[in-house]
């Protein structure tokens, strides 16, 4: 009886360790602030753009159609980048959201993959926790918009899969990002 005492102690610590692990001081579920609070400064990766936006994402009207995105023709723009160690999707990316999200429910019988990544600094782990947290926060900035759940999958390579080579901001700056793609 002991032994089952202290093996049921065991997994619980267990997950509760895990669970602190991906645990984030971060809260996704506040509303957005205003957009007075609010600055941006560009749109490029990199540029010193910040939000005081916590994740949080309005609702939209995606049943209309607009000039850049039609029922067939995908969005161009399909990344959205992130400051460094943040999984807070930053304001200027709204509309990026907005036009795949009016795309994905023109066309229900797509398959959306959120892939997350992160820039070269850090370990393997830390990393694809990150690139995970940013995947699911586009996940559900999308699936508050109206995508159905089950229609999305976030994954993650963290440092693995990087869109610029180098070490410097310029290089980190284009590989914090979760790009969406089609299936």
């Amino acid at each position: 009886m002991n032994i089952s005492r202290s093996f049921s102690t065991l997994i619980i610590a267990a997950h509760i360790a895990l669970l602190s692990a991906c645990a984030s001081n971060i809260p996704l579920d506040e509303p957005a602030p205003s957009s007075s609070s609010t600055s941006t400064q560009g749109n490029t990766p990199g540029s010193g753009a910040t939000s005081t936006g916590v994740g949080s994402v309005a609702r939209v009207d995606t049943t209309q159609n607009s000039a850049n995105t039609t029922a067939k023709t995908p969005p161009v723009q399909r990344s959205i980048y992130f400051d460094y160690d943040s999984f807070v999707i930053k304001d200027e990316y709204k509309n990026v959201l907005e036009s795949n999200t009016r795309f994905i429910n023109n066309n229900k019988t797509l398959r959306v993959v959120i892939e997350g990544n992160t820039d070269e600094r850090g370990g393997r782990e830390y990393n694809l926790a990150l690139g995970q947290k940013r995947a699911e926060a586009v996940k559900r900035a999308m699936t508050l918009l109206g995508v159905p759940e089950n229609q999305i999958e976030a994954i993650s390579f963290g440092k693995e899969k990087p869109k610029a080579m180098g070490s410097n901001e310029a290089a980190w700056a284009e590989n914090r990002r979760s790009d969406i793609n089609y299936r």
